[in-house]
């Protein structure tokens, strides 16, 4: 471990910097509320040609539901228009006698129709059955106003009556969320004025679903996970710079990452906020190495240079950390006794993907010892990354296919081909033709979530190919607005849309950090695109 991290001390089977963490609590930002109404009363209907087999079909407006009654075995679905994310409040009133015994609610509430209209009893997903989103509970004193407690993220309600007795049944005569997050849409500065709707609504989705993943930190996703993950961080700062600017937050997390570690020195793959900020056990080879490169990029949008030199010492850290997996021809090592995660994809092998990282997060560390004067180790770190190059251009790349290869069936897959490009292992009039190659490779293994998505968008922009890059941007993001995405999704396949590698859609997550990125490119290159 550096001498320069201080102050650090073992607890259990991980690196606590107390001095980082306090820091990093100082750091928490205010949640701004807001109150939303529902819109719609809706009902779900079975739809073959809709995502995933489900749509809304509208019964009337929201304002009629403090006149119903309901009676038990009642249900009633209520569409909030968008998607948010924050807590409910429901205010009941009994009618035609006093409430005699508890009434019971039972509340489902969905990102998407699927997640209301099926049976959760059904679910066989590998995950827990407690992140769908239920609640069953008693209100004991009628009339009477109920908080939730636990939040919520949700456009549709399903509000069913369980219990009542005979003698009274009830009206909903209130009911709203009162949303929270730590972004200020008043931050955001607008697009430009020519710029197309499909562009404009693009970014807007993007925009709201970052909104809605930044809460104390910035979290995966507000449904399911709620935690802080590095790979998701690393996107979802990019996109912070160019619309709400919560810097500060991603100081918070940065600091976070590095003063609670894994015991060999490690960066956890995510982190827990409560009841205290702590780090899991998971350690993920190529998020560890997306410290570098998520603290290159703070670095590059704020300046701020004491967070660079304090933080370095870990940025360092994870260069060492990854190197030793290399064997002895200089390759990451593929076997089972390691993870990396790239892509969510079965067959999927991280071994050629895992090498560029490796470069890529190295490239960073040098620019980061090169702007901090440590001529040393940024000497040191060059020659790390030739090393590293020469190695995959020797054992990952066959000449003979013109891609390259990973694992010992020597496969062949986007990642791998968009991380080389990302790395710059090859030259950049070398990189365009590679992937004009990969798109007529019916065979080579595809990309599944909006996550690779986003770093083969970016591929398409390093062979200046912006294009194409915008074209990629309307096709997949713009697909899953035309399916009903409000908000992006954690996983988006066109070809198999109840895709999910958790054994049910149901589970997946339809506010996801990690797809939010259109924003990033729109903002960054809509100008050079249309001039």
């Amino acid at each position: 471990m550096s001498e320069k991290i201080i102050s650090e001390r073992r607890m259990g089977e991980h690196i606590i910097n107390a001095s980082w963490m306090d820091q990093a609590q100082q750091w928490i930002p205010k949640l701004h509320e807001q109150t939303v109404y529902p819109e719609q009363i809706v009902r779900s209907m079975s739809d073959s040609q809709a995502f995933q087999g489900w749509r809304m079909e509208t019964i009337g407006p929201a304002s009629v539901l403090s006149e119903q009654t309901l009676r038990k075995g009642d249900e009633i679905t209520l569409d909030f228009g968008q998607h948010l994310v924050g807590y409910v409040t429901l205010s009941l009133l009994n009618v035609r006698s006093n409430a005699d015994a508890p009434l019971r609610l039972k509340l489902t509430f969905g990102e998407m129709p699927c997640e209301v209209a099926e049976d959760f009893s059904t679910y066989e997903g590998w995950l827990s059955r407690s992140w769908l989103q239920d609640e069953v509970f008693n209100v004991d004193v009628l009339p009477g106003t109920v908080t939730l407690n636990r939040r919520y993220a949700f456009r549709y309600l399903k509000i069913e009556v369980l219990e009542t007795s005979i003698r009274y049944d009830i009206q909903i005569k209130d009911i709203y969320c009162t949303t929270v997050t730590s972004a200020s849409m008043d931050a955001v500065s607008p697009l430009p004025e020519n710029i197309d709707e499909e562009l404009a609504q693009l970014d807007l989705v993007s925009i709201r679903t970052l909104r809605d993943c930044m809460q104390t930190v910035f979290e995966d996703g507000p449904k399911r996970d709620r935690r802080l993950w590095i790979g998701d961080l690393r996107l979802q700062a990019l996109v912070n710079y160019e619309t709400f600017g919560c810097n500060d937050l991603v100081k918070r997390c940065l600091y976070l990452f590095a003063g609670a570690r894994l015991e060999g020195g490690q960066v956890g793959a995510c982190l827990y906020e409560k009841p205290e900020p702590y780090v899991d056990d998971i350690y993920l080879y190529d998020y560890a190495l997306f410290f570098i490169t998520t603290l290159w990029d703070y670095y590059e949008a704020t300046k701020d240079r004491e967070t660079l030199e304090v933080l370095w010492p870990v940025a360092k850290e994870q260069i060492d950390i990854a190197l030793k997996r290399l064997d002895e021809r200089g390759i990451v090592q593929d076997d089972d006794t390691w993870y990396c995660f790239l892509d969510w994809h079965e067959q999927l092998n991280k071994q050629a993907g895992a090498q560029a990282i490796l470069i890529y997060g190295m490239k960073r560390g040098q620019w980061i010892a090169r702007e901090l004067g440590l001529s040393v180790e940024e000497k040191q770190i060059e020659l790390q990354v030739q090393q590293a190059e020469q190695a995959a251009l020797q054992y990952l790349w066959d000449e003979e296919q013109g891609f390259f290869i990973s694992g010992k069936e020597r496969q062949v897959s986007w990642a791998s081909q968009v991380w080389m490009i990302l790395a710059e292992v090859i030259d950049a009039d070398a990189a365009w033709p590679l992937l004009q190659r990969l798109m007529k490779h019916n065979e080579a293994i595809q990309m599944n979530t909006p996550y690779m998505m986003h770093h083969y968008v970016e591929s398409l922009l390093q062979c200046g190919q912006k294009e194409e890059a915008l074209a990629q941007i309307r096709t997949y993001w713009g697909g899953m607005v035309k399916d009903g995405a409000d908000t992006f999704w954690e996983l988006y396949n066109p070809d198999d849309k109840t895709y999910s590698p958790y054994g049910s859609n149901l589970i997946n997550s339809y506010c996801h950090a990690w797809s939010c990125t259109p924003s990033y490119f729109i903002r960054r290159i809509f100008t050079s695109i249309v001039s």
